[in-house]
């Protein structure tokens, strides 16, 4: 069979979609390998899984650091930081060691996700079929639109990141990184995002919309299930991996407005801030996928555009993560917990994401571009 390289950014979210694909394929027969900052990606992988660290000149406390400055930003300024300070470093500072990866593995297709740019360079220079992995709806939304500066910026920068690699003027011109013109696995559907615009429909890219891929995952995380079946509903309160550090002032919102209420809530929290938080990991879209409506408190980079694209889907209401007060975050979670249309909208999101076919559909779509290959 073949051989599958799939580059990640040492983002959990990122990661995750590619552990059920990556499992799919090797249920197939297929070879497969990741290739990223160890001591992030390879914690996030099932044991026995293949992992080639591919880590160039970028050290644990530089990417620390990274964070650390871009902790406190908000909306536009966390966007640009985000491309500023983190994703085009990252690339600069991993492209040379991914290159290097893969002349070694020697794949036949590399899955690339859609903010490791570095993969992208790389399978650009080899020229080796590659698959732009899409585990945010957020580029598929020009979220750089109303930017038009930082937009520039990242275009140019992406067209100096081939260009200082190997590549020559006319393979850069080629299209954007951030679009395999090969096919694109959008981990979502069309009914929770509409219509794809800005660079993603100019680029021509094939979309293969999936829904969220989570068969396979090992479940390392000790939870007392029994502890949610008792009466009334539950909550999950989630900020994400990077973002629940800084949620000291959210959470004690979130515990004020359930205080007098009969939800038992989970919180993904670090302790100090939440003594009983259990820990986990949850996305948008894996909430959606089980039909369970939403309260959302963007914070930064792509989440205020996945909140609006939950908004506008009808499947939940978004408050200002550092504003909301206790009284109107417990009117939001009474409204999505008693207005049938908010359940109803997520529902409708769950039966497009059950259409879309999951891993499978993810694998198929890689397997075909691996016939393709072949046949030529």
């Amino acid at each position: 069979m073949s051989r599958v390289l799939i580059t990640v950014p040492p983002l959990t979210g990122h990661v995750n979609p590619t552990v059920s694909l990556g499992a799919e394929l090797s249920a197939r027969g297929h070879e497969v390998a990741w290739a990223g900052l160890p001591g992030v990606v390879d914690e996030l992988l099932p044991s026995g899984a293949r992992f080639l660290p591919a880590v160039g000149d970028l050290s644990q406390s530089s990417l620390d650091d990274m964070q650390e400055r871009g902790a406190g930003l908000r909306g536009a300024v966390a966007l640009k930081f985000l491309w500023e300070g983190f994703l085009i470093p990252y690339a600069r500072s991993t492209a040379a060691a991914l290159s290097a990866v893969v002349d070694a593995f020697a794949p036949d297709v590399l899955v690339v996700d859609q903010q490791d740019v570095g993969g992208a360079v790389v399978a650009r220079r080899t020229g080796i079929p590659w698959v732009t992995s899409a585990t945010t709806s957020a580029e598929l939304a020009d979220p750089l639109a109303a930017l038009p500066k930082v937009d520039e910026w990242v275009r140019d920068q992406l067209v100096a990141l081939q260009l200082d690699h190997g590549l020559s003027p006319s393979q850069a011109a080629l299209g954007d990184l951030r679009f395999s013109d090969q096919l694109v696995i959008a981990f979502t559907t069309e009914a929770l995002i509409g219509r794809v615009s800005g660079r993603a429909a100019a680029s021509g890219s094939v979309i293969r919309f999936v829904g969220p891929s989570m068969a396979g995952r090992e479940d390392r995380t000790p939870f007392p299930w029994e502890w949610l079946h008792g009466p009334g509903p539950s909550v999950l309160v989630s900020l994400g991996t990077v973002n629940a550090a800084i949620g000291a002032r959210f959470f004690a919102t979130v515990v004020d407005a359930l205080r007098e209420s009969r939800v038992r809530a989970v919180v993904v929290a670090p302790p100090e801030l939440v003594p009983s938080a259990v820990a986990a990991d949850n996305t948008v879209c894996e909430s959606l996928a089980r039909g369970l409506p939403l309260v959302l408190a963007p914070i930064r980079d792509d989440q205020p555009i996945v909140a609006d694209q939950v908004v506008r889907a009808g499947a939940g209401l978004r408050v200002k993560f550092g504003r909301v007060s206790p009284n109107e975050l417990a009117v939001a979670l009474h409204r999505v917990l008693t207005e049938p249309s908010f359940r109803e909208a997520a529902e409708s999101i769950r039966a497009s994401f059950v259409q879309a076919g999951g891993t499978r559909a993810a694998a198929d779509a890689v397997d075909h571009l691996l016939a393709v290959g072949a046949a030529r």
